[in-house]
């Protein structure tokens, strides 16, 4: 089985189910999405290490404590600025609203020296998003890095898009996406985020998949949301249907359908068990509030499929 390496900011977490503005008590917790995917995967019995900053403070110190507490290797250089700051909270209309307090954060100041840590010789997938390039100019630097590293030590390259408007545009992203998906073996992205590497989808989603392709990754995972989940790589062709949960939280299901995918692929299952793990996954951490805290392990990933639950 191969380990796991992702990279990228880890934040602390502030929520409620009300209006911060009105609400009387607060939960706190840590997220972000490469500590999303790397806690789905070690829940999964696959080794994953993750690698940010993190600041001098109560948050960086929780951000270690959860991962490391979840059976996630750390590599994490504690440095002077704050870890970043997550707000999630309801509106009036029962919708989460989430609110970024990142900007000269911590995990913003990765830099390539952080990668002098690692020992590639361990590790057989590389796993980035699209968020950590564009937290700073030094962070896209450690991303092209690693890339360029895990590469010339035959690591696979796994490249979710995870567009963040709220950081960059979509005219700086894009350049970036499409490198960066030139560059991977596995490239995941939902429909919107297909638009900024390919253009507007066309209605038959295969036609996005083989668009997608043609920027290089030999597999593409295309997510559909409740039309679940679409997948081309050179053994051919799976799709996956939605599993129907009663949903809580929907922050996190993107990771955790990476997780599940990914999990599969470290132990070479076929192109279709590793496209209905990551459905399964995806849900299960719907039901649930948090970003990460529903994340399926092993043994309710069998229940699920020998005696599922579809509401």
């Amino acid at each position: 089985m191969k380990h796991v390496l992702t990279l990228g900011e880890a934040l602390g977490v502030i929520r409620t189910t009300e209006t911060l503005a009105t609400a009387a008590s607060l939960g706190a917790g840590v997220g972000g999405a490469e500590l999303n995917v790397a806690i789905g995967l070690a829940r999964l019995g696959t080794g994953v290490t993750w690698l940010g900053r993190v600041g001098a403070d109560g948050l960086g110190r929780r951000v270690v404590r959860e991962l490391r507490a979840e059976g996630v290797d750390v590599i994490a250089p504690v440095v002077d600025q704050p870890t970043g700051l997550l707000l999630k909270e309801r509106d009036a209309l029962g919708r989460t609203v989430i609110t970024y307090h990142r900007s000269g954060s911590a995990g913003s100041t990765l830099n390539a020296a952080d990668l002098g840590a690692v020992d590639w010789s361990t590790f057989g997938v590389l796993h980035l998003t699209g968020i950590t390039p564009a937290l700073s100019g030094s962070a896209a630097t450690t991303v092209t890095e690693a890339v360029r590293r895990a590469q010339n030590a035959g690591l696979t390259i796994s490249f979710d898009v995870n567009h963040r408007s709220r950081l960059w545009s979509a005219e700086a992203a894009t350049p970036v996406y499409r490198e960066l998906a030139a560059r991977s073996d596995v490239l995941f992205a939902g429909l919107d985020e297909a638009a900024l590497l390919v253009g507007d989808p066309t209605s038959d989603p295969w036609d996005t998949v083989k668009a997608l392709g043609s920027l290089g990754p030999s597999t593409v995972v295309l997510k559909l949301g409740e039309r679940g989940a679409l997948a081309r790589s050179g053994e051919g062709r799976a799709r996956a249907s939605a599993v129907r949960v009663d949903v809580v939280d929907t922050v996190g299901a993107g990771d955790a359908f990476v997780a599940g995918y990914l999990a599969e692929l470290t132990r070479d299952r076929p192109l279709t068990e590793c496209l209905e793990t990551a459905v399964a996954a995806g849900a299960a951490v719907c039901r649930v509030p948090g970003d990460w805290e529903g994340a399926i392990t092993r043994a309710e990933l069998a229940a699920e499929v020998t005696d599922p639950v579809v509401r």
